[in-house]
């Protein structure tokens, strides 16, 4: 800190050191799986750089997901969200948290357009329950007693315009 300006010197601040001090304190009072440290380390350094000026290529590099982890990412059961690690049975409310759409999802990790956003499972649980319901049948229904209707109701057609007049030469 410079003691004339009061401000930090970008140059001075060593990332690494302020990274592993930050990550110590949130893991003091978080859990976190050992598998993960490494990568919340890597993901605070590049944040801290990023604040400073010297990361911005580290910030714009983000990972593309390989075809087998894209794979393996959709299961019956639950998507794995690549944000957390975590198994969702649907990923759009996970990712209204974040702040992200699943447009966004898919162009940050490199995923296809029609990269699914709910589990198979759930969808399938949704359907049944719906075809339960009866929704989406209706129309169906209804068509055939509509036209049913209208056969009774028109047996003799109507004419259009005025009535006409009687003939008065049939008299004479």
């Amino acid at each position: 800190m410079d003691e004339n300006t009061g401000t930090i010197r970008a140059e001075a601040v060593d990332y690494t050191n302020l990274a592993a001090e930050l990550v110590s304190a949130y893991v003091a009072h978080n859990n976190v799986p050992a598998s993960e440290l490494p990568a919340l380390i890597a993901r605070t350094h590049a944040a801290l750089a990023a604040l400073g000026g010297a990361g911005a290529p580290a910030a714009a590099a983000v990972e593309k997901q390989s075809p087998a982890q894209i794979r393996k990412s959709i299961t019956h059961e639950a998507l794995i969200s690549f944000e957390d690690g975590k198994p969702y049975k649907t990923l759009k409310r996970h990712l209204t948290v974040l702040g992200l759409t699943p447009e966004t999802y898919r162009e940050k990790w490199g995923l296809p357009h029609d990269y699914p956003m709910v589990a198979a499972s759930y969808s399938e649980r949704r359907s049944a329950f719906a075809k339960g319901f009866g929704l989406g049948q209706h129309r169906r229904k209804t068509a055939p007693e509509a036209g049913a209707v209208a056969e009774t109701v028109a047996e003799k057609p109507k004419r259009a315009g005025r009535p006409r007049k009687a003939q008065e030469s049939d008299d004479a």
